[in-house]
């Protein structure tokens, strides 16, 4: 795909300046981007653009004296993901059921579906419009599948669990696997039966290799629009607000609430049957032990307020000398006590 200068800044509402008549072939990074590519840049990567080979650079707004040919926009970071939308080249499945899938009794298709080699669509499922089953993904039954969603090769979407619209679900995550349920007595562990589902609302995307929990009862749900990164687990009946982040390796545990727009670092682990506070950020490798309040900032373990932490962790790199420097006042402290004995 060729595009103008002129045209690329048209698509994302940009101001060129330079030649609008330079030809685009393609996009990449600062560093690997040739003569016939668009990279971005942002701080502190301006100075580094600067000597890029790109033919021309996407930069914020408010940039100055830049020597290659730029188109000038509010949010490169943004743009930029429009712009790899326009030039990825398409992927393109014929559309129907693949012979070689295999399709249950009392399933419902919707209109334009995709389901490929060796997919299993199980009994008394639904499947959206325009919906994509990859080979080797298993839909259990009493499944619903909102339109527009991908379902990804070796993906789970156990027994009556639902899947919003616009969702993206990558390969080998299981949706509605068994919540960590167990009594014991006299020793022995004996399975609580986890009868409950898995809501995933619209425009939720499920990283690879994650795990979501069915309820014990009821609902585990991931709210709208919440996007959750690869080798995370969420634990039976959590609830996870709209708008979340989740990052790799991030564990909750069950029966966990979290609120709105809240954002896990990696490695985060909190215990269960907790709130936390919306609009919250906790810094990777957090413990949250506690309920936590709305737009808090946490980090370390158990979660602090995150300046708390940094003071805590700059004095900890102190206490090596601060360790010398006690042994030398207690070696002075016992001359001087035998010194002192001495005179008496």
């Amino acid at each position: 795909m060729k595009k103008t200068l002129g045209e690329i800044a048209a698509l994302v509402n940009g101001r060129v300046a330079g030649n609008d008549a330079i030809e685009i072939c393609g996009l990449d990074n600062i560093e690997d981007a040739g003569p016939g590519d668009l990279t971005f840049a942002v701080e502190p990567h301006i100075e580094e653009a600067k000597m890029a080979k790109a033919a021309a650079v996407m930069l914020p707004e408010g940039v100055e004296d830049f020597p290659l040919p730029a188109i000038y926009v509010e949010d490169p970071r943004a743009s930029f993901a429009i712009l790899l939308e326009v030039f990825a080249p398409k992927l393109e499945f014929p559309q129907g059921v693949s012979p070689k899938a295999h399709i249950g009794e009392d399933v419902k298709l919707g209109e334009d579906v995709v389901i490929l080699p060796f997919a299993v669509v199980d009994d008394h499922t639904v499947i959206g419009d325009r919906v994509i089953v990859y080979p080797h993904a298993y839909i259990g039954q009493y499944v619903e599948i909102g339109e527009d969603s991908v379902i990804y090769s070796n993906v789970t979407v156990r027994e009556r669990c639902r899947v919003g619209k616009r969702c993206i679900i990558h390969s080998s995550a299981v949706i509605g696997s068994d919540g960590f349920g167990f009594t014991t007595k006299d020793g022995v562990h004996t399975k609580v039966p986890q009868v409950g589902n898995v809501i995933l609302e619209d425009d939720v995307e499920i990283g690879a290799h994650d795990g979501i929990d069915r309820a014990a009862m009821g609902s585990t749900i991931i709210g709208k629009g919440t996007k959750i990164d690869n080798l995370v687990h969420v634990g039976h009946n959590c609830k996870l607000g709209p708008g979340c982040l989740i990052v790799a390796q991030t564990g909750i545990s069950g029966s966990t609430t979290v609120g709105h727009h809240v954002t896990f670092g990696g490695q985060v682990g909190t215990v269960g049957h907790i709130h936390i506070g919306a609009n919250s950020v906790y810094a990777a490798r957090s413990g949250i032990t506690n309920n936590m309040p709305d737009g808090f900032f946490g980090a370390g373990f158990p979660a602090q307020p995150h300046g708390e932490w940094l003071r805590m962790q700059a004095n900890m790199k102190q206490l090596p000398e601060l360790r010398k420097k006690i042994r030398q006042l207690e070696r002075q402290l016992e001359e001087y006590e035998k010194r002192n004995g001495q005179d008496v």
